[in-house]
């Protein structure tokens, strides 16, 4: 492949989003439609023990109301659900967990039924808040090397502090949404989800039926970055509704149960110690975090080392993890979902440790490069970070920053302050299988495995089949998302540009070979389609599978039997660590009397391997610094200790960035390929794009005052 840089494309998309045209799983419409409302759960922790429904349907229009009765027992542990299973059940974990679900022929009709049905419960102790824990820390594994102890106690220089990252819920624009229809003996499901074969799965199986017969098609999606990377709880409730009335069922959930029902990033409690030598070099780091979890949750806390064990090549690590469960759902993933956490607060400390051996916090991350991974001894392939940093702080002005805190001000008077912070995300890769069918029509058709969040996926394997096919590009239509046309596998990780753009680089290589053995040598004028006419022939198709680095046939059959085979998880190949990489620099104005924070300009510079698609790329990286700004500044999940549930469950109060809350955001790449990653040297660009900003806007706001502010979000009461 060549290394040329990708020209500038415009999303493929654009023109039919900012029109209206594009079709959400919710816009699909059906004959014959019936709507669904679920109704939750209005207690912390405890049984159903009676649900009555006369009043409910009572309600004109109301077709059914469907309870734990009928539905199938949930079997154990479906895959990808930890309990409670995504079904309706009479144990209640968590306040607003849906104990019914009503249908009927209009949406408010089904509105005014849930709010009719009357449930009773017996009642349990619970608890919702990190600090009512009634249970000890369950401890995890965690990456440990080296002799973190010893070095500790040798170090010349040391610093000792907790950081806190609070809850926080994504609020995408498109609400979760199923639409199921069966038909001729197949279920089929309209919903957006980055995990299309995944939710056949586990609907199949909630359901007691073939997956074979099961079809999920989730062709764009309003927002994920891991909030539809599992399958929800009223998913295979609707299908089962739409069974049993042999209708097609549509429920758009409210955000106010979206809050509840839909995984969040935890609330986690991070506890670091770095140690440098007398040559100021890190020669030790204990990282233990504690986060909350659900009484029966299975998200890991022991991989919030990931990156800090890899960042700086410090090769005397010790960690520690444990989970504190309390009456919630479930965490789960979200944008950068340890790395973001966890980089703020490893970053901060070493921005405290570099402040402490009186270093410039620039100078002293490019000090500790490094070419291997010290959690394994693996050669890191590709390694630009001390690129990214360099590039940034020649790009932001860094030279001449005045080391002494509260010295700088902005032309107004306001205090300032320029802070930095690095970050890593792996570099992970899953197999596909890719179809390609150029006709002699003028259409070109590509199905494969992938989902489109608005990451420019689609965008990005134009890209790559427009520059290596002779064929028309307005008519080219790529089918991700749909079990019908490709197997598919989740979409997360920041694996799905190096899963899909390399697959879709074999099949343009094998479809011009295919031209050429059919063309046999004869000159025949124009492009692909117009070839193919003049041969009349009336379409060539090729399919064509890749598998990652280390992997072999096994991996492919496990993506066609409905499995996951991700490979280069936390970046580890079978022979080499690949990584992405970014810097970011931030400057923060710091009103004096109100303490109001400002941020009038960002810049990040990354290292994502190969840049596909630089206007999707750079978009990415923008809305990673908009969300770490609003996680930094603003957002925050507040728990309701009485009662149970989130209280700033919408987006009045819950809240996020707004545009008047963003400066100038300046991005720009390396640009590097790195092909023992993949045969396209694609790397991520989605999560590493957020992984270090809230670090960077936190070491600013301790350069514009002095203060040294260890817990997100920073508010302005933390700063009087």
């Amino acid at each position: 492949m060549s290394r040329q840089p990708f020209p500038d494309l415009a999303r493929i998309d654009a023109f039919d989003k900012v029109q209206g045209k594009t079709k959400y799983s919710s816009d699909v419409p059906f004959p014959d439609l019936l709507h669904a409302m679920t109704v939750p759960a209005t207690i912390g922790k405890g049984m159903v023990t009676s649900i009555d429904v006369e009043h409910a349907l009572a309600v004109p229009g109301v077709v059914r109301v469907l309870t734990p009765h009928d539905t199938p027992p949930p079997p154990p542990g479906p895959q990808g659900s930890p309990p409670p299973p995504p079904m309706l059940v009479h144990a209640i974990a968590y306040r607003g967990q849906p104990v019914a679900l009503v249908v009927a022929e209009t949406l408010e009709a089904a509105i005014e039924g849930a709010e009719a049905v009357r449930v009773s419960y017996a009642l349990e102790p619970f608890a919702v808040r990190f600090e009512d824990a009634d249970a000890g820390r369950e401890d995890t594994e965690s990456p440990t090397f080296g002799d973190a102890d010893a070095a500790f106690a040798t170090a010349t220089t040391r610093i000792e502090a907790i950081y806190t990252t609070t809850a926080n819920h994504h609020n995408p624009m498109e609400l979760l949404s199923t639409t199921a229809v069966w038909a001729g003996g197949r279920l089929t499901i309209y919903e957006g989800t980055q995990g299309s074969n995944g939710l056949k799965n586990t609907v199949a199986q909630l359901l007691q039926i073939d997956r074979s017969m099961v079809d999920v098609i989730s062709p764009q999606i309003g927002g994920g970055f891991g909030q539809r990377g599992e399958v929800p709880r009223h998913t295979a409730v609707v299908a089962q509704a739409a069974r049993l009335l042999r209708r097609p069922v549509k429920l758009v959930m409210p955000r106010n149960q979206i809050f509840h029902n839909s995984r969040f990033r935890p609330h986690v409690q991070h506890a670091i110690k770095l140690g440098a030598d007398a040559n100021g070099k890190m020669i030790s780091a204990h990282y233990d975090c504690l986060q909350q979890n659900s009484r029966r949750g299975r998200y890991r806390s022991d991989w919030y080392h990931a990156g800090p064990c890899k960042v700086y090549g410090i090769e005397n690590y010790r960690g520690t993890s444990g989970d504190l469960r309390l009456d919630t759902h479930g965490p789960a993933q979200m944008r950068a979902p340890y790395e973001h956490p966890s980089a703020f607060a490893f970053e901060s400390a070493v921005d405290e440790l570099a402040f402490a051996l009186g270093r410039d916090p620039v100078e002293f991350r490019l000090a500790h490069d490094t070419k291997i991974d010290a959690s394994t001894g693996k050669r890191l392939t590709s390694r630009h970070l001390n690129e990214c940093l360099t590039r940034g702080a020649e790009q932001f002005g860094w030279t001449g920053r005045p080391v002494q805190p509260g010295t700088l001000k902005a032309a107004d008077g306001t205090m300032a302050g320029w802070g930095v912070g690095a970050g890593v995300y792996q570099a992970a890769m899953h197999p596909a299988i890719a179809t390609l069918r150029v006709s002699a029509n003028g259409v070109t058709r590509y199905a494969s495995a992938g989902h489109e969040m608005g990451q420019g996926m689609r965008t990005a394997i134009a890209q790559v089949l427009i520059a290596g096919l002779r064929i028309d590009p307005a008519r080219l239509t790529i089918l991700i998302g749909d079990t019908t046309v490709a197997p598919q596998h989740s979409t997360a990780g920041s694996w799905g540009t190096a899963s899909s753009v390399p697959v879709a680089v074999a099949a343009a290589e094998k479809m011009t070979a295919a031209l050429a053995e059919l063309l046999d040598g004869r000159k025949v004028a124009g492009n692909m389609h117009e070839q193919l006419a003049r041969l009349r022939r009336p379409f060539i198709e090729i399919e064509v599978s890749m598998v990652a680095p280390g992997q072999g046939p096994e991996h492919l059959e496990r993506l066609k039997t409905g499995g996951m085979a991700i490979a280069g998880l936390h970046g580890t190949y079978p022979d080499f660590t690949a990584l992405s990489y970014i810097a970011h620099f931030v400057e923060v104005h710091v009103e004096p009397h109100t303490r109001r924070i400002r941020v009038p300009r960002v810049v990040s510079v990354a290292d994502c391997g190969r840049v596909i698609s630089p206007r999707t790329a750079r978009s990415q990286v923008q809305g990673g610094v908009v969300w770490a700004l609003g996680a930094a500044l603003r957002e925050i999940s507040e728990t309701d200790p009485r009662y149970g549930g989130w209280l700033n469950a919408d987006i009045a109060e819950y809240h996020v960035s707004v545009n008047a809350d963003i400066g100038k955001i300046d991005v720009s790449f390396i640009d590097e390929p790195d092909f023992d990653a993949n045969s396209a040297g694609v790397k991520g660009i989605g999560e590493i794009a957020m992984v270090g900003a809230a670090a960077a806007l936190a070491n600013g706001v301790f350069h514009a005052t002095g203060r040294r502010l260890r817990t997100l979000p920073i508010r302005v009461e933390h700063l009087i």
